[in-house]
């Protein structure tokens, strides 16, 4: 993603979701380095607002809410038996790529996209 790009990306610090979440930045959910696996394979369910991936009929989404000019990513959840595994990630990515081919902002509010919109901006800044 080249500085002009990096413009549409902004964070929403505000939190949204309960304590009971958990972490965005952990061993079990953390963020790498690198474009993550399967972000092709993610589908846009836009009648109910969420990227979805689906693995061996286990879910992973994205929940989002769609406005004029940007897109709010709202919620990951991955399945407790895929995570680490970078499906959070591909679906983060499936969604910036989606909001760039549209013109929109991206907007996060989950803390999970957050953590990985900043590395991801690290990455590029290198």
């Amino acid at each position: 993603m080249n500085e002009h790009d990096e413009s549409k990306l902004d964070e929403a610090l505000e939190e949204s979701f309960p304590a009971s979440d958990p972490p965005a930045n952990t061993v079990e959910t953390g963020v790498r380095a690198g474009v993550p696996p399967a972000h092709e394979l993610v589908v846009d369910d836009a009648e109910r607002h969420r990227f979805v991936l689906d693995i061996d009929g286990q879910l992973a989404v994205l929940e989002y809410e769609r406005a004029a000019g940007s897109l709010k990513l709202i919620h990951t959840e991955v399945p407790e038996a895929l995570r680490g595994r970078r499906y959070g990630e591909a679906l983060v990515e499936a969604a910036i790529l989606a909001a760039r081919a549209q013109g929109l902002r991206v907007v996060a509010v989950c803390k999970f996209a957050q953590a990985y919109l900043r590395k991801r901006r690290l990455r590029a800044a290198r």
